[in-house]
């Protein structure tokens, strides 16, 4: 049984390692952006709720992100443990999270910080670009296309995403060392930390979350 939250900047590669984790430790991957869509296609309860936030494109306020994590929580598949990524993001919302784990007499056993250098991962996210027509993905840097802003694949045009100018990188960075950053020092008063020096491919990066949590 494993319980545990995955923590990270934007860009660290921590979606491709809950994937990872999960199917190795045989628990569940959750993410608030999933169980909102879960509860909104169920047309649940709270799921209801949080569609009238969305549908007037405003964020769904945090005790109501709160009741849908704990009835998460309660289903089946939790038992043997879960992995919660991208949540909690505010220390508000750890200290709440906490008092769920406790009313559904469940303790957390780690927090896997994924750390990686912040202006290489600005280069990393500044560089990537993706084509129009078909969604293949590049870097100008690691794998450009043949043709500058042409697309190897189908022909139709390179361009760089919006969310990925160096402004909003920059900006979500920004966002992330005000709200999310402060959750480290939170989780390693609590013990419950486990740093992960980013380094290599996601391979390597794997094998070194997997030691440092058998250790």
């Amino acid at each position: 049984m494993a319980r545990m939250v995955l923590l990270g900047p934007p860009g660290a590669g921590k979606g491709t390692q809950a994937v990872r984790i999960a199917e190795k430790y045989q628990i569940p991957h959750i993410s608030t952006g999933d169980i909102l869509r879960k509860n909104v296609k169920a047309q649940t309860p709270l799921g209801l709720k949080a569609k009238e936030y969305m549908d007037a494109g405003n964020l769904v306020p945090d005790a109501l992100v709160l009741d849908l994590v704990k009835a998460r929580l309660q289903e089946e598949d939790c038992k043997a443990g879960f992995l919660m990524d991208g949540f909690p993001r505010t220390a508000p919302q750890a200290e709440a999270f906490d008092e769920i784990l406790k009313e559904t007499n469940m303790e957390l056993d780690f927090v896997v910080d994924i750390r990686v250098d912040e202006e290489e991962l600005i280069g990393r996210m500044t560089g990537r670009r993706v084509c129009r027509e078909c969604g293949a993905p590049y870097h100008v840097k690691t794998m450009p296309p043949k043709q500058e802003g042409v697309c190897d694949l189908c022909g139709g045009e390179v361009y760089q995403r919006a969310d990925d100018t160096e402004a909003t990188v920059r900006n979500r960075f920004k966002v992330y060392r005000e709200q999310t950053l402060p959750l480290t020092a939170y989780y390693e008063k609590a013990g419950k930390l486990v740093p992960i020096e980013s380094e290599g491919g996601p391979d390597q990066v794997f094998q070194i979350i997997l030691s440092a949590l058998e250790a």
